[in-house]
């Protein structure tokens, strides 16, 4: 149960778009009911696609996780991000109780996330982003532009005009966190693992099809690269894109690789051409791998079949012209025989 959480709370807030971007992530949950497996309060800290910092009620500190973050991060920062941590969940305590009864919840297993952090884009520009999330729906969010929190929910409306009041003004406070400290922690954090950070590794592309009637489901499957975001999709002729009907989205590998299975339907007529199209930052150009058809079409089924027949055919009647002249010879021999027996010996 804690893995199946786990992955519902943290994978969805991966970036998807095929980028050169750097983002610094913090995903804090908080449970409603502390015997579920997980923690009662756990914050994740990731930079780019790799978790580099963790704090659960269990442990009580801020502890790093990626090597890089260990060796250049100093005793004080360790503290004080424990200090921050702390204050968080006893900040979290109160608020899932707040959400659950905003929900009508009473009781049974629910959970709070707040995801926030900034990224840093290839052309130098940065963004910040929080989101708020109630049993994995969000149900506010941050409008980092005009410092102002935004109801998704009716369930978020007394929250959000509390919030947003000129007494509280949270809004502007959270802003210049992620516009300001969070940019200078990120570029901090990329000089850190830099070699970790940017390694690459090619993908590899395996591309396969099922006949149902007359659609045909192609499969392409791209495994084992790194960084996270990449582009896969169907083309018709290398220039039409085909629409998916089905994609895994991008799911991490044990080794710190990932991959994606990118599936559509189609009618295949002749002289058409697909192939799976894949780009990704350590490719040189992008990649077309084309789907080739098998060869046994149903005519050469047919027509290897009668050739079947027919080699059996001829070997049938081989054999029943063969035993047909052999009969008259072996009645000549044993004439032969007998009469050669019958002679006196002289």
């Amino acid at each position: 149960m804690e893995m199946f959480l786990l992955l519902i709370v943290f994978v969805p807030f991966m970036p998807e778009a095929y980028s050169d971007s750097h983002s610094l992530r913090y995903c804090s949950l908080g449970v409603s009911a502390p015997g579920s497996g997980l923690p009662e309060f756990t914050t994740i800290v990731y930079v780019d696609d790799i978790q580099t910092e963790l704090y659960t009620s269990d442990i009580r500190r801020r502890v790093p996780v990626a090597s890089w973050m260990k060796e250049k991060e100093s005793p004080q920062y360790w503290e004080m991000a424990t200090q921050i941590n702390k204050g968080t969940e006893a900040l979290f305590r109160h608020e899932v109780k707040i959400v659950m009864k905003r929900f009508n919840h009473t009781g049974g297993f629910h959970f709070a996330q707040v995801i926030h952090g900034c990224e840093l884009r290839d052309d130098g520009s940065t963004v910040g982003f929080q989101q708020h999330r109630y049993d994995g729906r969000e149900y506010m969010y941050l409008d980092v532009q005009t410092a102002t929190f935004v109801p998704t929910m009716a369930e978020a409306q007394i929250t959000v005009q509390r919030w947003n009041s000129p007494d509280a003004r949270r809004g502007e406070m959270e802003k210049d966190n992620l516009e300001n400290k969070c940019i200078g922690k990120l570029k901090r954090f990329l000089e850190h693992g830099r070699a970790d950070l940017e390694r690459r590794v090619r993908p590899g592309v395996k591309v396969t099809h099922r006949e149902s009637g007359k659609v045909t489901k192609l499969h392409c499957l791209v495994y084992g690269f790194h960084p996270r975001a990449v582009d896969v999709k169907w083309m018709k002729n290398q220039i039409d894109d085909v629409p998916s009907y089905e994609t895994t989205g991008v799911l991490p590998n044990p080794d710190g690789s990932y991959q994606i299975r990118v599936s559509a339907e189609v009618i295949p007529k002749e002289g058409d051409s697909y192939s799976c199209y894949v780009d990704h930052s350590s490719l040189g150009e992008l990649l077309l791998v084309r789907w080739e058809p098998e060869q046994d079409s149903p005519r050469a089924v047919i027509i290897g079949a009668a050739v079947i027949v027919l080699v059996l055919t001829s070997v049938v009647v081989g054999v029943f012209i063969y035993r047909k002249l052999k009969d008259p010879y072996m009645a000549a021999a044993n004439e032969e025989m007998r009469d050669a027996e019958e002679r006196p010996v002289t």
